[in-house]
């Protein structure tokens, strides 16, 4: 098999880290194990670093067991593992892709509205979706008067920031959210005239919230549970399930995120099987059925998709509902569960992916490079 090189870019404050190996919870071993696999050696970028008119890029390269940054021919085939946020960020990607350079996983975060409503079209995902709004008074009015237990969330929010649920228990609305005054960051507030603060209230409507219905989840130890799913292309170009696992959410919030201390398990230990009356087999299966088609239908309208984290909870009934979806899956949560080689397959997905790419890359004529050898 021909030794290519694959692109694997960045976030800069990501990219200045590989040097000393500090890379947070990205493996580089992973990578190049990966690649290696497939006759793929993996060179680190940024996109500030490309020089899309030569076709060039300044890029970490491994030589002789240390990271040098040269500047080398731009690879045909970039997995993006940076967020592109500003216009211009997405422009470059966009000239870079009408150039015949193939970037995959393209934009990896998306408004959490817009994806409720792509998959609401789907009329077979819509048993799987909680009740959600975009928050207007009028919407938070008619959803506390139909639920007596909701999530609102920012749509463009991450790792469980700026989440709140707001509940009635005995009468009484009661507020659960993120303070800098309570000891662990989160606090549960008594609701006057079952109200929010307006203060509260002003940061829901002047930015992009979403009201959902708080879906009454399994729980382990009395702390609600829900599932991290990876769902992948690999080198056959068809999505798959790479693995699972689940987050229970600290004692003192109701959010499962690793971030804020979510516990991660093996499902098998969250469900407490022989007490659950879960069979683990069926359920593995309906709920990759359900992370399937949720990863098709955003494929068919999100273009260059192929690494998704899709975030999942169960009812105690078995009832499946999607939670959110994570366009850059930090994967670490299957080593922390102790599935070591479900966290190395979540690497493994990509670098196929990137060969059958390249494969196709190849038809396409391209002008010849000279390798600059020179450090930077």
């Amino acid at each position: 098999m021909l030794q290519e090189t694959i692109g694997i870019m960045f976030d800069s404050r990501m990219y200045r880290g590989i040097p000393a190996g500090r890379t947070g919870q990205e493996s580089l071993a992973n990578y190049e194990q990966a690649a290696a696999s497939y006759g793929l050696t993996p060179c680190f970028l940024r996109l500030e670093d490309i020089d899309s008119d030569r076709k060039t890029c300044l890029a970490y390269v491994k030589k002789e067991g240390r990271y040098v940054r040269v500047r080398m021919p731009l690879p045909s085939v970039i997995h993006n593992r940076s967020l592109q946020l500003r216009r211009t960020e997405q422009h470059q990607i966009t000239k870079l892709m009408l150039q015949g350079i193939q970037v995959f996983n393209v934009r990896n975060r998306y408004r959490k509205d817009h994806i409720h409503d792509m998959l609401h079209q789907d009329l077979d995902l819509r048993e799987h979706l909680p009740r959600a709004v975009k928050a207007t008074p009028e919407s938070l009015a008619y959803m506390m008067e139909q639920y007596d237990d909701l999530v609102i969330k920012p749509c463009s929010g991450s790792i469980g920031h700026g989440i709140m649920r707001v509940f009635e228990r005995d009468g009484q609305w009661k507020l659960t959210c993120e303070t800098k005054a309570a000891r662990k960051g989160w606090a549960t507030f008594r609701l006057s005239k079952g109200q929010l603060p307006s203060s509260t209230l002003r940061r829901i409507f002047r930015h992009a919230y979403l009201i959902e219905e708080r879906i009454p989840l399994v729980r382990y130890e009395g702390r609600p549970v829900d599932l991290r799913v990876s769902v992948q292309r690999g080198g056959d170009g068809l999505w798959g399930i790479t693995g699972m696992f689940a987050k229970a959410a600290p004692a003192h919030t109701f959010v499962s995120n690793i971030a804020q201390g979510g516990k991660v398990m093996k499902l098998a230990e969250a469900l407490g099987l022989g007490e659950s009356g879960f069979d683990l087999a069926r359920l593995e299966y309906r709920i990759g059925l359900v992370a399937l088609r949720i990863a098709q239908n955003l494929a068919a309208s999100l273009p260059h998709l192929a690494d998704l984290g899709l975030d999942l909870g169960i009812t105690r009934s078995g009832q499946i509902y999607f939670i959110e979806c994570n366009g850059r899956d930090q994967r670490y949560g299957f080593r922390k569960a102790g599935m070591s080689e479900h966290w190395k397959a979540t690497y493994s997905k990509p670098m196929a992916y990137g060969r059958l790419l390249l494969e196709q890359n190849s038809r396409i004529p391209r002008q010849p490079q000279t390798y600059d050898r020179r450090l930077y």
